[in-house]
């Protein structure tokens, strides 16, 4: 572990860091509000049969309780794309942007072997997603403590919804960072790390809102954290091997294949 890339990883992204962590603050806090003045509608219009009950959720998530209103907030497009900034982009462009600036040599040139390089790289790109997740989950609950909702949630079994949550975004951030050691430019590494991500989006909502293909959702690491069923006492500690289990495999890939590979001039 190279303490000193470890923090210039961190000042790389700090600004970028900074803005997405306010943001997920405020999507956070947005969500028990939304709550708070929809579920009421939402249970009269499940009632009354007027919208199919295919479409009363989204994905694991609803807003028919809090703690299933959490769940939509943290599948929902945006805090993908919030925590995505980091667990796909920072990661499969660490490595390999380096390799196509040519900067790649400069840094193995330092008494760094590559494996250090990627295990110090890997452990601040990872921190900053559980950054991430901390500011969106921090939101939830303060927003909730705001309206007055603090008593719908269990906050003493929040430590394992971080625990959950972190372990799939670990899945993808790794992923990502052996798409990054794989290839010599960052275009094809982004492209399948967000392929591999969107990939198991789609299986989710197709799941949740076409009753045939409610199979789909098993095969989906976003199916495999739903803090709605943690907050309410029901973890599977299944969903936590897969989660982690997804997480260690590109490790391992990684460690394997990055040490092995030649390093070609940048074009």
């Amino acid at each position: 572990m190279s303490w000193r890339l470890f923090a210039q990883t961190l000042r790389w992204q700090r600004v970028r860091l900074a803005v997405v962590v306010l943001a997920g603050i405020g999507w956070g806090v947005l969500m028990p509000v939304i709550y708070d003045a929809f579920s009421d509608v939402f249970r009269d219009m499940a009632t009354s049969g007027i919208i199919p009950d295919e479409l009363l959720n989204f994905g694991s998530g609803s807003l028919f309780d809090l703690p299933g209103t959490i769940t939509l907030g943290l599948q929902h497009p945006l805090a993908i794309a919030m925590i995505g900034i980091f667990a796909v982009g920072a990661s499969s462009t660490s490595i390999a942007g380096e390799r196509a600036r040519g900067t790649l040599e400069v840094l193995l040139a330092r008494p760094i072997s590559r494996t250090v390089l990627y295990i110090s790289i890997a452990v601040a790109v990872l921190l900053t997603v559980l950054i991430v997740l901390l500011a969106i989950l921090g939101g939830m609950a303060g927003g909730a403590a705001v309206i007055g909702l603090s008593d719908e949630l269990d906050l003493g079994r929040m430590p394992l919804v971080v625990l959950n949550g972190f372990g799939l975004w670990a899945a993808f951030t790794t992923f990502g960072l052996a798409m990054s050691v794989s290839f010599d430019r960052p275009g094809p590494a982004i492209g399948l790390s967000l392929a591999w991500l969107l990939l198991h989006y789609f299986l989710e909502i197709i799941g949740s809102l076409w009753t045939d293909a409610a199979w789909t959702q098993e095969y989906s690491l976003l199916h495999h954290f739903n803090p709605g069923e943690i907050l309410t006492g029901k973890l599977d500690p299944i969903d936590l091997l897969i989660v982690y289990a997804a997480a260690i495999i590109p490790v391992v890939y990684a460690l394997l294949v990055f040490p092995k590979r030649d390093l070609p001039a940048p074009a």
